[in-house]
Formats: C-alpha cells, structure tokens, sequence
C-alpha cells in the first residue's frame, strides 16, 4: 500500500507541473523566463539540501557535468515553459509523454534493441495520435507551442536516457539541475522581464521544489518497487490528472478531440509496453 500511495503521489506531481505552469502564465502571473529559472533554481537548490543532509555533497566535484543530461534538461524545461503560454495542460502534457516515450523507443534501437511487431504497431498509433493532436483540422492546437512540447519531450527523452547510466539518481538529478540552472539564468537575462507576481513567483517555486524536485525524490524512491514495464505504463496517467487539473483550477474543458488523442496516444504507448514486457518474458 505505501508503493502505491507514494506511486501515485509521484504521478499528481508530474501532473501538477503541467497545471502549475499553465495557470501562472494563462493568468499572465509571471513570464516564462521568470517561471523558468525560478523553477530550475529552486528545485537546484532542494535538492543541493536534500544531498547535504544525507551527507552525499562533497563539493562541487560531487556533481559531475553530463552534457546530455544538461542539454535534455534545459531543452525541456524551456520548451515546457513557453509551451505553455498557448497550450492546455492535459493536451501539453500528452504531447510531451507522447513524445518522450517515442524519443526513448527510438532511443533503444539505435542501442541495438530489436522490437516485436506489438512494439512497431503501438509505436506507429502513438504516432498516429501525435499527429492528429497537432493537425490543425483535428485537434487544433497552436502549432508553434506543439512545437515546443515536442522539442521538450525529446529533451526529456535525452535526459532519461543519460539518467539510466548514472550510479546514483539523486546526485545525478542535482547535477543536472545545478548545471543547468545557468541556462535558464541566460534565457531570463535576455529577456524583458516584465513584472511578476507574487503569486506567480510562489507557483514556480512549488513546481522547483515540491512537485519537481520532491516529485522526483520520491519517484526514484519507489522506482526499484516496480517492474520496468509497470513504472513505464503508471506514467500514462500523467496526462489523465492533468487535464483533470486543468479542469479544476483553470477551467479547461475534456473534449472529444482530447479524448480520441489519448486513447490512441496512450494506447499506442502502452501496447508497445506490453510488447516489450511479451519480449523480455
């Protein structure tokens, strides 16, 4: 019971980022390079405590540099955030897990894995409901923002795909959110920071600590629990609470489109999951 409390504790967090970002800058609270780097900043900063306080930071050499891991995490973090000044977050979200789980696919047969048929065929409609989410005469989303979140679900392909090499996950997040707090400091300076809430400043942080920094602690947590395959397919509800987020604190509306999207997004996925999971049994 308490793998499934903290499982699903981890997936409201994942969720909520989505919720959190689209409420700050649908209600104009703060700017996206504001929202960026105070996320980013934040989350570093939790989690350079949470390290000193199990002992594990020695320094700056504690942190190793992963130009994949920097480079996934920033190209997520500020596709994420400026896709969402024009996207709803159940849709946003779709599109990133969508893509996320497409880069990794990809990302396994270029390291020599060799799909079944179930795999391909759950590929292909998770492909399928990516299109008909980005095509202006289904779902209709701005397609520059699409844009966006799908560049933000490769970088996040990246960074998981560097994560899977790293010895110890909390230290290798912290490194990945120290080193690239500097880029998102960069996104900000060259922007026209305009005024910022408070409001909006206390949302960005609750997405750096609490349900991105703490959300991740606590993924990692329970990830050695579960199965591979069952840690892959809990993810699919990340869109689900999203868009139910969405609803209850922004007023979003679940529709059709949204409904057709996800069951061939997150059918598609699962599908090639299972496939994958037929393969290794």
């Amino acid at each position: 019971m308490r793998i499934i409390l903290l499982t699903a504790l981890a997936m409201i967090f994942f969720a909520a980022n989505s919720v959190l970002n689209r409420l700050a800058l649908a209600e104009e609270l703060i700017n996206p390079e504001a929202f960026l780097l105070i996320r980013i900043g934040s989350g570093a900063l939790f989690l350079l405590l949470l390290l000193k306080m199990k002992g594990l930071f020695k320094g700056l050499s504690t942190l190793k540099f992963n130009a994949m891991s920097v480079g996934g995490l920033a190209l997520y973090g500020v596709g994420f955030t400026f896709a969402y000044m024009v996207l709803e977050a159940g849709f946003g979200a779709l599109l990133l897990f969508g893509t996320v789980q497409i880069t990794m696919f990809v990302g396994a047969i270029l390291k020599g894995s060799r799909p079944r048929v179930l795999q391909w065929l759950g590929a292909f409609i998770g492909m399928v409901g990516l299109v008909y989410v980005i095509n202006p005469d289904t779902g209709g989303l701005d397609l520059f923002g699409a844009g966006l979140m799908v560049l933000a679900g490769i970088g996040w392909g990246f960074y998981s795909l560097a994560g899977q090499k790293a010895e110890n996950a909390l230290i290798a997040t912290t490194a990945s959110f120290v080193w690239t707090t500097p880029v998102a400091l960069l996104v900000w300076l060259s922007s026209n920071a305009g005024a910022i809430a408070m409001e909006g400043a206390v949302l960005a942080a609750i997405s750096g600590i609490i349900t991105s920094g703490l959300g991740y602690v606590v993924w990692y947590r329970v990830l050695p629990e579960l199965d591979t395959s069952v840690a892959a397919i809990v993810q699919l509800t990340v869109p689900l609470i999203a868009m139910l987020g969405g609803i209850a604190f922004i007023g979003e509306i679940w529709t059709l489109d949204f409904t057709i999207a996800s069951i061939l997004v997150l059918g598609g996925i699962a599908l090639s999951l299972l496939g994958g999971k037929r393969q290794q049994s």
